[in-house]
Parts: C-alpha cells; structure tokens; sequence
C-alpha cells in the first residue's frame, strides 16, 4: 500500500521537518522538532512513535531522530512541491514571500501526484513560451 497515501498533512509536516533540521544540523531531536513546528515537546512523541511504526523514521526516546529511505524520499517529494508551489505563487502570482509559504504549505499536502505532475508540466510550458509568460506582464 502506498505510504504517502496513509499519511495525514501533520505527519508530512514532521517528515519535512526532520528532512529540514537532518539537512542543517545532521540530526533531529524532539525539542528541534517541537521548536520548528511551534507545538509542545510532548506532542511530539506520539507523532513520532506513528512515523516509525510506518517506517518512515529511526526513532528512539531521548534520542536523534533520522529518516529511514522510504521516509526521505517522501518528505524530499513533499520539499520539492513546496518549493514549486511557493515558486508559482510568487514569481508567476506576484504574491508576497509569506502568503506564497503558507498557501504552498498547504496545496503540498492536497494535491494528488497526477495532478500535480501536470501542473508541474503546464508551468514548464508556460516558462518556455516567450510571448505568454505570465511573469513578464
């Protein structure tokens, strides 16, 4: 059964914070993770237990936290559409740095890989079109 499909937007937030905290720190703690996603410490463990049952983290109590394969290749996936997204809605939408965050936080999580693979492929178009580029208007 496809993991990405099981996992809620909370669980793709950790996944992404972990990829982000293991990429600038090398590891991630519960406290970093806690921090980064503005929540209580002890919040942080339960969602933890679920992502290393799903095996998607290394995980033990009081120690590092560490993405297994399955689980870097989901959050990087997840990474690489907030990057494109937050991209779309600034550079192409003209919408401020923020609103482009947090809008491209939450279409990550929606979008289906079909159809985010086609729009993926429509802004591609649109970039390689001189005389429609939106971005030029």
């Amino acid at each position: 059964m496809d993991k990405k499909k099981q996992l809620s937007e909370s669980l793709e937030d950790y996944l992404e914070t972990i990829l982000e905290l293991q990429t600038t720190k090398t590891v991630a703690r519960s406290k970093d993770i806690a921090e980064k996603l503005d929540i209580k410490r002890g919040s942080v463990t339960g969602m933890l237990k679920k992502l290393a049952n799903n095996n998607l983290i290394n995980y033990e109590p009081y120690g590092y936290v560490t993405l297994t394969s399955e689980g870097k290749k989901i959050a990087i996936e997840i990474e690489r559409r907030h990057i494109f997204l937050k991209d779309f809605f600034s550079r192409i939408l003209k919408v401020d740095e923020d609103t482009a965050n947090q809008t491209a936080c939450q279409m990550e999580h929606a979008m289906d890989k079909l159809t985010f693979k086609k729009f993926r492929d429509f802004i591609k178009k649109v970039d390689a079109c001189s005389h429609c580029n939106p971005a030029d208007h």
